[in-house]
């Protein structure tokens, strides 16, 4: 059976593709949930946000102090 939870995904420091397939493995099998991607560039915010809205997730970020969050939720 699917899980209900959340997630924090801490990609700070990788290069892509790697924070969209963590978020990808991280997301699959959700049934929905919150789950909480961390990164360093606005692209990895773009790439991660657009993975998850294909599988049905939306997406907000925040930025602070050159950091961002993603916050995905479904």
């Amino acid at each position: 059976m699917a899980d209900k939870k959340e997630k924090t995904i801490d990609a700070r420091g990788l290069s892509c593709p790697q924070p969209v397939i963590m978020t990808r493995n991280a997301i699959k099998g959700m049934e929905g949930g919150n789950v909480k991607v961390l990164v360093d560039t606005m692209t990895q915010v773009y790439n991660v946000s657009r993975s998850a809205e294909k599988l049905g997730w939306g997406a907000e970020y925040s930025e602070a102090e050159g950091e961002f969050q993603i916050s995905l939720k479904k």
